[in-house]
């Protein structure tokens, strides 16, 4: 359960206009001290963020669930029902022995997971990875937009940095 601070702040987010990942970063920065206070563990770096997400979706952020391709099949049901119950279409049932099973387990779990190092490392893959696919993209709008000529002098210009790099 979110605290009461947490969702003012993510509301008071919502009225100065700002996107909705970052009003579910107020839920996943108490998921994070949650870790660090010893209330409970995490497995890895994205389960702390995926519980934040999670939380937030639930308390009615409009976060939509992720799209096809980038998170597997259970995950984005499960984030769809967050989605849902946080939006007021699906009524959710209290269920007792469920959390508290999933709290023993997470209590078992590492609070290593949301260290300073843990979370840099974590973010430093996700950067590569999204820099990655905008320089691949570029390269593609480039070619695209750009004639034969361009493409060849490009080509060799590329082959000769090459060269001069190797020596």
């Amino acid at each position: 359960m979110p605290r009461k601070e947490t969702i003012r702040k993510a509301k008071a987010d919502k009225r100065a206009g700002k996107s909705a990942s970052t009003q579910a970063g107020e839920f996943v920065r108490e998921e994070i001290d949650k870790i660090r206070h010893g209330e409970h563990g995490a497995r890895s770096p994205q389960q702390a963020i995926a519980i934040g997400l999670s939380e937030a979706r639930r308390a009615g952020v409009a976060l939509p669930p992720p799209r096809r391709g980038k998170a597997k099949k259970s995950t984005r049901k499960s984030a769809g029902y967050a989605y849902e119950a946080g939006q007021g279409k699906r009524k959710t049932q209290r269920r007792p022995r469920v959390a508290r099973a999933v709290k023993q387990v997470l209590k078992k779990e590492p609070r290593s997971s949301a260290s300073r190092g843990a979370l840099s490392k974590q973010a430093k893959r996700a950067a590569s990875r999204r820099s990655a696919a905008s320089r691949s993209a570029a390269a593609r709008k480039a070619a695209r937009t750009k004639g034969a000529k361009v493409r060849s002098t490009a080509a060799r210009k590329a082959a000769r940095t090459r060269a001069k790099r190797r020596r």
